[in-house]
């Protein structure tokens, strides 16, 4: 039986999207089955970075019983995608969005969720959906106030909280610390990849990051998480460890995550 995952963030522009493509094409690296959903039915765009632009059933159409859920599957290299509708939006009851999918969790390793920037119905609906939570966010002040209150919203409902994918890091003393954001929010971040306008590259080409860069630093990053969820290993040579007296406390996290979720 696999799992739903919610990737979600309160804040546009944090890079919600192209996570969700990078770790679903990260898991599908490790023969992972992988479906991709829209769910931010009044914005969506997952479907535009796999070129889907214009498809003519989405989910917006099975959740208005318009349509079966397997016409609205479409496959893309080792993903599928379930995109959403641009143009249509109204009819839909979104808190039925776990009524929906709940039964592709037989045909799927992994089902990750690209929730929309609201804690509305649209975005309970993830919450209400999914398995397991990740929290999208960059490291700067205005983000993480709005992170923490979707934190505390899905902490509220009981949801299983993974930890945060910091995205976006320039790695610059203007930032927030890692141990600054863990302090506040109490979750481990357990992903800090960096900013590179590759990922935008990777999107004029409609390609996943990951398979755009597969040895850069932000895909290393990808992988490590995937490997981590997913009870795979994957251990890339990286020399600037032999330098490091402590690991990064991401590195920590994930092996934290690890050995309590795949230790016998």
């Amino acid at each position: 039986m696999g799992k739903i995952i919610g990737i979600m963030s309160l804040k546009g522009g944090v890079g919600k999207t192209s996570v969700v493509s990078a770790l679903g094409s990260a898991l599908a690296d490790f023969g992972k089955k992988v479906l991709l959903v829209d769910a931010n039915f009044s914005a969506p765009n997952l479907g535009i970075h796999f070129n889907i632009i214009d498809p003519e059933i989405t989910l917006h159409d099975v959740m208005k019983r318009k349509a079966n859920i397997d016409d609205a599957i479409y496959a893309v290299g080792q993903l599928d995608v379930l995109p959403s509708s641009l143009f249509s939006k109204s009819g839909i009851n979104f808190l039925k969005l776990k009524d929906n999918i709940q039964i592709l969790k037989k045909r799927y390793d992994f089902i990750l969720l690209d929730s929309p920037p609201t804690l509305g119905e649209e975005g309970l609906a993830t919450l209400y959906a999914a398995d397991e939570i990740f929290f999208v966010s960059t490291p700067d002040h205005s983000t993480l106030s709005n992170t923490l209150k979707s934190l505390n919203r899905a902490i509220e409902r009981g949801n299983k909280v993974n930890g945060i994918i910091l995205n976006k890091v320039y790695d610059k003393k203007f930032e927030l610390s890692l141990d600054d954001i863990e302090g506040t929010t109490n979750v481990p971040i357990m992903a800090v990849i960096p900013h590179d306008t590759n990922v935008l590259e990777a999107q004029s080409h409609f390609i996943s990051p990951t398979e755009w860069k597969p040895k850069s630093k932000g895909t290393k990053e990808f992988k490590k998480l995937a490997a981590t969820i997913s009870g795979e290993k994957y251990e890339p040579f990286d020399w600037m460890k032999y330098l490091r007296k402590t690991p990064p406390k991401q590195e920590v996290n994930r092996k934290v995550f690890y050995e309590r979720v795949f230790s016998e």
